[in-house]
């Protein structure tokens, strides 16, 4: 939907914020062995279903929406058990080692607040190389660094300035390194200010 933001995005820029100007501004996103695996992952989950497991609630593959943070993105799975919402979000690896899949679980928490009326203290994200579930307490912290993310998207969507790209460990697995070439830049910028 036009002016709203992909829940999916927060995850990208927290990641980094050239990967979420080049997937959200240029359409320039490419494809690598991560992205088709993750890919084929949600393609399994997201079949809209719901139904009952024990003392669990579990609808699959909803659209989540948010008008306060214009968000709006399709939950892998959300469940209510006693009266209380989380999103669970998949995710193709083993645990994760930065904070970018917090973010869009909160970003979830917050769309889910808004459409029930309820709050949400925790979500969790499953990893599927491991079968675990990592939970994510939906801190006061992290509703900040979330919202700060959201508006953060929101000047570059808006501006199309591009954020430089800036080479660091998560470029190792990026789909997109190839387009942006962050060693290079960084050598540029180097160059410039030496001359």
């Amino acid at each position: 939907m036009e002016d709203y933001i992909p829940i999916a995005a927060l995850n990208h820029y927290s990641y980094c914020p050239h990967r979420c100007w080049r997937m959200f501004c240029i359409d320039g996103f490419t494809d690598n062995q991560y992205t088709v695996e993750g890919t084929s992952l949600h393609e399994r989950v997201h079949t809209l279903s719901e139904g009952q497991r024990e003392d669990t609630w579990q609808i699959r593959a909803i659209w989540l929406k948010s008008e306060r943070y214009r968000l709006i993105g399709k939950a892998d799975l959300i469940e209510e058990t006693n009266s209380c919402w989380y999103p669970v979000e998949y995710k193709r690896g083993h645990r994760g080692e930065f904070d970018n899949d917090a973010l869009q679980v909160c970003a979830q928490a917050l769309c889910i607040e808004e459409m029930t009326g309820s709050p949400v203290n925790l979500g969790y994200i499953y990893y599927a190389h491991s079968h675990q579930r990592q939970p994510v307490e939906i801190s006061a912290e992290l509703r900040q660094n979330t919202i700060a993310t959201i508006a953060a998207i929101t000047e570059i969507l808006h501006t199309g300035k591009m954020p430089l790209a800036i080479y660091s460990q998560r470029c190792n697995g990026c789909s997109l390194h190839q387009q942006c070439l962050p060693k290079a830049a960084d050598r540029v910028k180097r160059y410039r200010e030496v001359t």
